[in-house]
């Protein structure tokens, strides 16, 4: 407590003023915890002095509160460049990150006690920098970093604005921004050096190394690129849910049944299937192959059944079984952009709404997908999949944007791989009759860009579509070998060789 209370008067995050009559005070307390190390051993304790952003009223007594987050997509496109240009890649953290933030509007706060200023005792803390729990606290941090990373020659990315951009001559360099740690990669360790210096000149910083462990995620190399996995997340799931000990599960879904609302049998505790869905959400980050069945679970979250709780249990138990399992990111060309797409139509038992689903690779390396209920019904399959290729291009124009910004533009059109005739050819000939006009926008926005040479929508065989696993329930082999397409494996250590995706011809 007493580091803590030094390193905020240190950081003049207040100063002593008399007692306003009318001044509302923000209340603050302390917050004991310890932070663990990877392996989830015990690092160290710490100790910090927050604010009570419930107190705070948007509009009275704070304005804009919104700081951008890096996508994960991002994360990965720039893993990937970095491992293709064999650039190092760092890991730093901001101690105390968002003290740094400059306070703009006017907030008092008692002083503490314990930590009363022995000549003025009854004066009060007037603040005039943000403390963690405040509304406003990440966006004045984010402000605050990003005017300082601006003065030093990087520019935001216009298509993600938690990556800023370093480019000058040869040298080039990305920072990603996730509330207090950054990955930084460069083309130099000479530039990593210099700009590192320049960072730790303005905040505190902790050099934690080469990229090893990031947002939960353990980061491995191998001779071919990076291992990136959730082992010690997934853990933390199955033994809040009390399932540490379970039988493994061949699949996380049942091929055969569909989740419907409309069950007998309420479960007893909502609120914990709410906490377990709201986790599995991020371990998706690393175990793309479960989307389906989690945004399926997801749609149950107010009123949630037996039959739910059961299919929540069965993802678990598979996640037991592939504790191991990761996403591996190769050494590979950054000159494809490839995309496969698929749509359940009308699977929705309730709804009769279809569900599309897509994943997108830059070269070997899968790096986007979506599993997610469309919101209104689909008159036809064609329609379906149509919608479904329509989100499919959205992304990836996005994607040629962003990698434009990166100096690693794709001359080539995107491969949309796609296993319905009829969508394949309404996306390029120009034919309009009753059945499609009410998808008239969808059907001009894709052709369009089929029309200028940016995207080539062609046929898969069923045997080769790997967005099936986004969409369905799959029969173990099936499920397992699309599995593997997609780049989730074991680790390393536990396969022979790398096995890279097998690609329709």
């Amino acid at each position: 407590m007493i580091d803590e209370y030094n390193a905020l008067i240190e950081n003049k995050t207040w100063e002593l003023v008399p007692r306003h009559p009318d001044a509302k005070f923000i209340h603050s307390m302390w917050i004991f915890r310890y932070k663990k190390k990877s392996d989830g051993s015990f690092e160290r304790h710490n100790t910090r002095l927050v604010g009570d952003g419930k107190s705070q009223q948007v509009g009275v007594d704070c304005d804009e509160t919104l700081s951008p987050m890096v996508k994960p997509s991002t994360i990965q496109i720039v893993l990937s460049i970095a491992l293709s240009n064999s650039c190092p890649i760092h890991h730093l953290y901001v101690k105390n990150a968002f003290l740094h933030g400059d306070l703009h509007e006017v907030a008092y706060m008692h002083q503490h006690l314990g930590f009363r200023n022995p000549v003025h005792p009854d004066y009060v803390c007037c603040l005039n920098k943000s403390l963690y729990g405040l509304k406003q606290a990440a966006r004045a941090w984010y402000q605050q970093f990003a005017d300082f990373v601006s003065s030093i020659g990087f520019s935001h990315s216009k298509s993600d604005h938690s990556l800023f951009i370093y480019s000058k001559g040869n040298d080039m360099a990305y920072i990603l921004l996730h509330v207090d740690d950054i990955i930084l990669t460069t083309s130099s360790d000479a530039l990593r050096r210099s700009i590192m210096s320049l960072i730790a000149s303005k905040f505190a910083m902790k050099d934690l190394g080469p990229l090893s462990y990031f947002l939960g995620i353990a980061v491995m190399r191998h001779a071919s690129g990076l291992f990136l996995c959730q082992k010690k997340y997934a853990e933390e799931i199955l033994d809040r849910a009390g399932m540490a000990s379970c039988k493994p599960a061949h699949t996380p879904v049942d091929t055969n049944s569909k989740l419907s609302a409309s069950s007998d049998s309420l479960y007893a505790d909502p609120t914990h299937y709410r906490s377990l869905v709201g986790a599995l959400q991020y371990l998706i980050f690393m175990r793309p192959y479960i989307s389906y069945i989690v945004q399926q679970i997801c749609l149950h979250m107010y009123i949630p059944m037996d039959e739910h709780m059961n299919a929540l249990k069965q993802i678990l138990r598979y996640v037991q079984g592939t504790l191991h399992f990761g996403l591996h990111l190769y050494k590979s060309s950054l000159s494809d952009l490839t995309s496969y797409s698929d749509a359940d139509w009308g699977g929705c038992p309730d709804t009769r709404r279809s569900t599309p689903g897509y994943c997108m690779f830059l070269g070997d390396n899968l790096f986007s997908w979506s599993s997610k209920r469309q919101p209104t019904p689909s008159r036809f399959s064609a329609e379906a999949e149509y919608r479904g290729i329509e989100n499919v291009v959205s992304e990836s124009c996005w994607i040629c944007n962003l990698l434009l910004e990166l100096h690693c533009s794709i001359h080539k059109a995107t491969l949309v791989y796609c296993d319905n005739v009829s969508a394949i050819y309404l996306s390029s000939n120009p034919v309009q009759h009753q059945r499609t006009k009410h998808i008239e926008m969808d059907i001009h926005f894709v052709r369009e860009k089929v029309a200028k040479g940016h995207v080539r929508v062609c046929h898969v065989p069923s045997r080769y579509q790997i967005a099936y696993i986004f969409t369905k329930g799959l029969p173990a082999v099936l499920f397992e070998d699309f599995r593997d397409n997609l780049g989730v494996r074991k680790p390393p250590a536990m396969i022979m060789g790398c096995i890279k995706r097998v690609i329709y011809p």
